[in-house]
């Protein structure tokens, strides 16, 4: 059985601080290097704006995702689509979403 580290290595300055969106955006670009990861790099800063930049990483949800997604022009959504579930699975599976909850700093 393999443990992960539920904090990403990439962390706020101060632990109650909102753990911005930009910072996951990085880490996910970092992680998962494509040939697409210029569009990838300017898709995820429109969903920033949309969300408000510097928008914190929980104004991220599924929700939002979508809603940012229909302002898109049709051709682009579907590549959209697909981004925003691999960054999703990224989030969750590197244990983002969890950290970036207050309820889950370590003692």
């Amino acid at each position: 059985m393999i443990f992960r580290d539920p904090q990403p290595a990439l962390t706020p300055a101060h632990p109650l601080a909102p753990m911005p969106l930009s910072q996951a955006v990085q880490a996910y670009l970092q992680a998962r290097p494509s040939v697409d990861a210029a569009r990838h790099a300017e898709l995820l800063a429109a969903l920033d704006e949309h969300l408000g930049a510097p928008a914190p990483l929980l104004a991220y949800t599924k929700l939002t995702g979508e809603a940012w997604q229909r302002t898109l022009p049709a051709a682009q959504q579907p590549e959209a689509a697909a981004l925003l579930a691999d960054f999703r699975a990224f989030l969750r599976d590197e244990g983002w979403l969890d950290a970036a909850r207050a309820v889950n700093l370590p003692d």
